[in-house]
């Protein structure tokens, strides 16, 4: 069984274990389980000092509020004078010049940051197969996909190679790993964690969030890296409550919403049964379940993936080989240096997703398909602030399925693209999500069931996280 955070820190502090020793055991379980392809960058000698460090300021009374977590970090978020790749070839030697504010603030709270795990290039994926760096395998079994694209650092946390991780979520690239990997994802409210120092994908999307092995340990992590930043323009001025104390397993008289459109066709009878089961012990716990409707479901996918492959179109146009990055060295004039460099540098996803978004945003397409995706993505903002006038919380699947195989859907984009059907509408809707594992299928493979929160109130959804 997995360590958390908290049985960790408790051990640390009654001496039966230190930092150091915690560190040592991650980083044997990072080389024996090397073939997982979870980890990019090791900082092994970097990671025994800090532990030492860590370790005195335990015993002095002196160590922040992550003293004693250890956490790995999806490729996408910078950290001062180390590399930075995104799963790219385009960014494979690029060294970051400062932290971003979710790091600075992890080391001034005393975590410690073991490495940096592999992702879908620049978070484009639902499998981790898209990475120029190979494909990360699922610990629990190695024919399968993690999910993604913060494949890596799902499977840091389920195979035991850090207690905690980071990754970010565009259209649910924390809650659908997590799900493929049997543990808990947050994809927090949009603005709630500072973006500043995460490479961009779709900047009106894309949010940092932790892995975890309990909903305490995702409390922990999410009260140190939330909060108002100066440096992001869409960081939200909301105050941070102490998570860790609102995890009081009470959810008696809370209302939470089924809607009809998660729970039909398409959906694993597996999971339906088991969601099922889970609903009826909420009930038990005294939680009032009530079917609502969210109707404009079956547009969240198109609109998804034409308003993010718009963004994205815009935000790596950044890498044209001129000013950092790769560089094509056959390349004779201006164009041939863009051209070479962005065919050589990207691979086969991130180029047509740039396709996609340069064409809905070209003349004569740009009101058929972006504009019109801009209004549908108000009227699934619209569904959710219906819902929760009636409702505290919603409950649906993470994924229609559980881990599908490797190269399984490499060949077939759209049905790839419809693994994210239940989670890109909180991206759509800039709400808290979150996973929680549930159980696991006939054939050993978990199972995630997916709450949704009211914007800003993480509380309610780890709450009920936390009675599992």
């Amino acid at each position: 069984m997995n360590k958390t955070f908290k049985e960790i820190k408790q051990s640390i502090l009654d001496g039966q274990t230190s930092l150091k020793n915690e560190v040592k055991i991650y980083l044997d379980n990072i080389k024996n389980q090397s073939d997982l392809n979870a980890f990019l960058q090791i900082y092994e000698s970097e990671a025994l000092e800090q532990a030492e460090i860590i370790d005195n300021k335990i015993k002095e009374g002196s160590a922040g509020k992550l003293a004693g977590l250890v956490i790995a970090i999806k490729d996408v978020i910078c950290i001062k004078d180390k590399i930075v790749t995104c799963g790219s070839k385009i960014l494979e030697n690029f060294i970051s010049l400062y932290d971003a504010t979710v790091i600075k603030k992890l080391k001034e709270n005393d975590a410690l940051i073991i490495g940096k795990t592999n992702m879908d290039e620049f978070a484009m994926g639902s499998s981790n197969e898209n990475s120029a760096y190979g494909i990360v395998k699922n610990p629990l079994d190695k024919t399968k996909v993690p999910g993604g694209s913060s494949g890596g650092s799902a499977v840091a946390v389920a195979a035991n190679l850090s207690t905690t991780s980071l990754g970010s979520d565009t259209g649910g690239s924390i809650r659908q790993p997590a799900s493929f990997c049997g543990i808990f994802g947050l994809k927090p409210t949009y603005g709630r964690v500072s973006r500043f120092g995460l490479v961009a994908y779709a900047s009106s999307f894309d949010t940092i969030g932790p892995f975890a092995n309990s909903a305490y340990d995702i409390a922990a992590v999410l009260e140190v890296i939330a909060g108002y930043d100066p440096n992001d323009s869409t960081s939200a001025n909301i105050p941070v409550p102490e998570y860790t104390k609102l995890l009081d397993k009470n959810i008696s008289n809370l209302r939470i919403g089924l809607p009809k459109e998660y729970l039909g066709e398409g959906l694993s009878p597996e999971i339906r049964e088991l969601i099922e089961n889970k609903i009826d012990f909420l009930k038990s716990k005294g939680a009032i379940i009530k079917s609502i409707s969210l109707p404009h479901t079956e547009y969240t996918i198109a609109s998804y993936y034409i308003l993010t492959t718009a963004e994205a179109s815009s935000n790596l146009a950044r890498y044209d080989g001129a000013r950092y990055g790769f560089r094509d060295k056959s390349a004779k004039d201006l164009e041939s240096l863009y051209t070479l460099s962005r065919s050589k540098g990207f691979g086969k996803e991130v180029k047509r997703r740039i396709m996609l978004g340069t064409f809905v945003l070209s003349a004569g397409y740009y009101d058929a398909y972006y504009k019109k995706a801009q209004r549908v993505r108000r009227l699934i903002k619209e569904d959710f602030d219906k819902a929760f006038s009636e409702v505290d919380c919603i409950l649906t699947p993470t994924t229609p399925t559980t881990a599908f195989g490797i190269g399984e859907k490499t060949d077939d984009p759209l049905t790839m693209y419809l693994s994210d059907i239940y989670t890109v509408s909180a991206n759509l809707a800039g709400i808290p999500g979150i996973n929680i594992p549930i159980g696991k299928d006939k054939n050993g493979l978990p199972i995630g069931m997916q709450l949704l929160g009211k914007q800003f109130d993480e509380q309610t959804i780890l709450k009920i996280a936390d009675l599992f």
